[in-house]
């Protein structure tokens, strides 16, 4: 996807950030733009995903551009996704995150090495994408994101509060090079 607009990425306690999304009905002109937006504002941020509520638009879609475990790039959008469970052997993994809406804080996180989501492409027809590494934590983090959920609320509390408010402080324009949407 080309064109689109980079747009202002909601930060923290923008309320948006915590409201459930609703499920996208409508696969027009509008939802087309509003990808590319999407698409643009995350490529000039330097993120890996990016979820609509980021840009103020309280819908169940994400785009993602990163890459799984062995290194392959994976980059597409996933209307009104949902997560499939674990696998039985998809082990949890600590690695670094970090969120274009909490700019310049980054921490230690536990995810399934596996993630699975199903929902739609912007024809309106199913897709299914699975991955691991990086892919399966963008997944996994960018679903949180249009549940309201964000990747502080998987620290202890004192963490949480730190990054808050590191990035109360700050007050940053964007994440820098690879962070999650």
């Amino acid at each position: 996807m080309s064109g689109g607009r980079v747009r202002r990425i909601r930060q923290v306690p923008d309320p948006v950030l915590r409201a459930a999304c609703e499920s996208v009905n409508d696969f027009g002109d509008a939802l087309q733009v509003m990808v590319a937006d999407m698409f643009a504002t995350m490529d000039a941020a330097g993120g890996v995903g990016l979820a609509a509520n980021q840009l103020g638009v309280a819908k169940r879609v994400f785009v993602y551009d990163c890459p799984d475990a062995r290194g392959v790039r994976h980059r597409g959008v996933v209307v009104n996704p949902e997560l499939n469970p674990p696998k039985a052997r998809s082990e949890e993994v600590a690695d670094v995150e970090g969120c274009l809406s909490i700019a310049g804080q980054h921490a230690m996180v536990s995810r399934q090495e596996w993630a699975s989501v199903v929902g739609l492409d912007l024809a309106g027809c199913s897709v299914l994408v699975e991955g691991t590494g990086v892919l399966a934590r963008c997944l996994l983090h960018e679903t949180d994101h249009l549940c309201g959920a964000l990747y502080v609320d998987l620290l202890s509390s004192v963490d949480r509060a730190r990054i808050l408010d590191a990035h109360a402080a700050t007050a940053p324009d964007c994440a820098g090079p690879g962070a999650f949407g």
